[in-house]
């Protein structure tokens, strides 16, 4: 349950914030998308925090390129 509410969260976001900032991903795949991976793939509590530190990495002086979910 609390999967699904995380993840539709972030699907808001990217659906109805997104669009109306500038395209400026540092990183593939996305931090929303990022987000909703971890998510899937490690559970809501673990997932959360990955996504949580990849959001943190992502400024100007952070990193770049491909990151996917370990």
């Amino acid at each position: 349950m609390m999967k699904r509410i995380l993840i539709g969260s972030v699907k808001v976001y990217q659906a109805m914030v997104s669009p109306y900032f500038p395209n400026a991903c540092r990183y593939t795949p996305t931090c929303s998308q990022y987000m909703i991976e971890a998510i899937q793939k490690h559970g809501p509590v673990r997932g959360g925090w990955l996504g949580i530190q990849r959001i943190g990495r992502c400024h100007p002086w952070g990193g770049h390129g491909h990151d996917p979910v370990p």
